[in-house]
């Protein structure tokens, strides 16, 4: 008899990464729950599926526990950008904690493989350069990003307390920025901030110097790396991020040069334990899972801004 199909749960599937994991899903004729409160997730990202056999989507918040049976838990649900988990420090640490502990859980009682969505924050300012997944990090655990930063960190230990002590199948991605469409116009992060200023003509703010470094991977890449490593018999924590480097100054001037309108640059006060230096050492998902992005920056820059001049044409005709 054919085996039936693998039944997914995504938490957090109608935001950004989310939805375009339950896409990847979907179109593998996997089954798929979505679970999301819609916070900073949208059901236009996920509503091509709404009525098909093979999707659910329901309305609830990962701090609360859900009874649900499946074969792998995706769980990404968490506000990602310092505007969102920054809004309520408290509930993104009640996320981060009590989400993973109810995901764990669920995953311990049905038998589910789970993956974490956790984050490069978890290296705070780094000391080393690249950070391989053996750097324990430089993270300031009183600071205004510390929410979301040791939020990720006790989630990751909570997943390895599970695997320890009751054999759960665990996957930890430590995802490094990310972009592409779908990202929220209000975002309040670097390439969306950039893209709407440019869109509009207006000033392109950079907070501080500009000599701060980033890495950026396109969505569609780290998708492929997400789907690899669940798929992996490795459990993590591995890095997954585009190991491009380049200088927020460098980023600002690409989107100038594309920008119709002629911009200016405006440069602000840096912001609080804003890291000096990003870059993911991804050694491993290469050795493991044959992976390496494959979009480069520029590539994916213009496809993100095709995306956002449409978003924000829409907007303005409501």
């Amino acid at each position: 008899m054919p085996s039936s199909p693998v039944k997914n749960l995504v938490t957090g599937g109608a935001g950004f990464v989310g939805s375009h994991l339950i896409d990847r899903l979907m179109k593998s004729g996997e089954k798929v729950i979505c679970l999301d409160n819609f916070f900073t997730g949208s059901k236009e990202n996920i509503e091509h599926w709404i009525g098909h056999p093979s999707f659910e989507l329901i309305d609830h918040d990962v701090i609360e526990p859900i009874k649900l049976d499946v074969d792998r838990i995706w769980h990404l649900a968490c506000p990602a950008s310092p505007i969102h988990y920054q809004f309520n420090p408290i509930k993104t640490a009640k996320t981060s904690f009590l989400g993973t502990y109810n995901m764990l859980g669920l995953a311990r009682k049905v038998g589910a493989r789970i993956l974490l969505a956790s984050t490069s924050e978890v290296y705070g300012n780094p000391e080393i350069h690249p950070q391989p997944e053996k750097y324990n990090g430089n993270v300031n655990p009183v600071g205004i990003r510390s929410c979301y930063d040791e939020g990720k960190r006790v989630a990751e230990s909570l997943c390895y307390d599970y695997m320890r002590m009751h054999g759960l199948e665990i996957r930890i991605a430590r995802i490094f920025n990310t972009y592409g469409p779908r990202m929220l116009l209000n975002d309040g992060r670097l390439i969306s901030n950039l893209l709407v200023q440019s869109i509009h003509g207006n000033d392109l703010t950079i907070y501080g110097n500009g000599k701060q470094t980033r890495s950026f991977c396109f969505v569609d890449d780290l998708i492929d790396g997400l789907t690899l490593f669940m798929n992996s018999l490795n459990v993590g924590p591995m890095n997954l991020g585009n190991p491009e480097e380049l200088s927020i100054l460098q980023i600002t001037n690409l989107i100038r040069n594309i920008s119709i309108e002629k911009v200016n640059l405006k440069f602000l006060k840096a912001l609080d334990d804003d890291p000096l230096r990003r870059k993911p050492d991804i050694y491993l998902a290469k050795k493991e899972l044959n992976w390496e992005p494959k979009i480069m920056f520029k590539e994916g820059l213009a496809i993100t801004r095709e995306y956002f001049e449409k978003k924000l044409i829409f907007e303005k005709s409501k």
